[in-house]
């Protein structure tokens, strides 16, 4: 299946750090206006793209999908210009080794992350787990240089290409660009048809820190269903047990039963089997025992908690600059959201 993979690669390359994600705001707004009955804009930063529904009382269905990306804030600047960070978000520190990153200030600063030269450690130092205190940044610019442009509180991310791998696609932040493209695919899907309840297609902030826009947008909306949308691990690799795989990458759009912050609803997860089964959407179970989405907020932080479910986007490689998936699982995962949205109203939702 083909994919419309020139907006995947301007949604990759769009910087947004959990806080700083205006960039990525701009460009979902642009596209999914034309495309929804209304765009709001909350005080976090949610974006939300509402359409209405056919149904003459229609309840309301939340899809999240968050806008930002790993990365970091700038907490000091030395008297050699060298620059020392935070994280936002979850880092395996050996991932940083070589990366280049850049640095949002008055403009855009490039700098490469750095740490001791393995010809200088001790032999202690060589075996030794890196930590994030460990590496810095190097502008190639002096103190004074560097203060005219960057300040502390600047975002920070990581700096590389969207490429084309087979019947693949890599590139640094697919989590969760991925659903940000997806989302905005399965709305073109939609325009012009009728859908049977309110559809609240919010593109969220700050997940990676915590689901913190997925927690507020959910009190906004209130929602009776929801869909979380994000990648999940495809540990397909060489190495791995059978049981460690999570999910395989070919192998189909993936159907969360749980991860370690949402037990799915056992009726949604029924209801998205059944709609892949009766659309023909190649599909495959994820139980994630690490690791949220905004599935968890969705789901928890309405009255009365909403039936949620989610769509996961099997994907190698996870929080590093060359995540990996695979075009057939990224077109199904937009077919499985749309037809999940359009079948909505006839399944039954009760407790059986």
């Amino acid at each position: 299946m083909s994919i419309n993979t020139k907006l995947l690669a301007k949604i990759c390359k769009t910087p947004g750090a959990p806080g700083f994600e205006q960039k990525v705001r701009e460009l979902v707004i642009k596209e999914i206006t034309p495309l929804v009955d209304e765009v709001e804009v909350d005080n976090m930063g949610n974006v939300y793209a509402i359409k209405k529904g056919s149904a003459k009382d229609p309840k309301r269905v939340m899809i999240g999908a968050h806008m930002d990306e790993i990365g970091f804030i700038v907490t000091h600047i030395d008297d050699k210009g060298f620059i020392r960070f935070h994280t936002l978000g979850g880092f395996d520190p050996k991932t940083l080794t070589a990366q280049r990153v850049l640095i949002h200030g008055k403009k855009d600063v490039i700098g490469v992350m750095a740490s001791k030269p393995i010809h200088v450690m001790t032999p202690e130092e060589r075996n030794k787990v890196a930590k994030i205190s460990d590496y810095y940044i190097d502008t190639g610019l002096s103190k004074k240089e560097v203060e005219k442009l960057v300040q502390i509180g600047d975002p920070i991310t990581r700096e590389r290409e969207f490429i084309e791998m087979g019947n693949c696609v890599n590139s640094k932040s697919l989590d969760n660009r991925l659903a940000v493209f997806i989302l905005i695919e399965t709305l073109k899907k939609l325009k012009g048809k009728k859908v049977p309840y309110d559809i609240y297609g919010v593109f969220t902030v700050q997940e990676e820190v915590g689901i913190r826009g997925a927690n507020a947008a959910s009190l906004k909306v209130n929602p009776d269903f929801g869909f979380g949308l994000d990648t999940t691990i495809a540990f397909d690799l060489p190495g791995a047990a059978e049981h460690e795989k999570i999910t395989r990458l070919g192998e189909g759009t993936a159907i969360k039963v749980m991860d370690a912050g949402t037990i799915c609803d056992y009726r949604m997860v029924e209801f998205m089997k059944n709609t892949a089964k009766k659309h023909k959407i190649k599909w495959q179970p994820e139980i994630l025992p690490q690791g949220g989405t905004d599935t968890a907020g969705i789901q928890r932080m309405t009255q009365g908690g909403s039936i949620a479910g989610a769509v996961s986007i099997p994907t190698r490689h996870l929080h590093q600059v060359i995540e990996m998936a695979n075009k057939d699982d990224i077109a199904g995962s937009i077919n499985l959201l749309t037809s999940c949205l359009t079948d909505i109203d006839t399944h039954d939702w009760s407790f059986k």
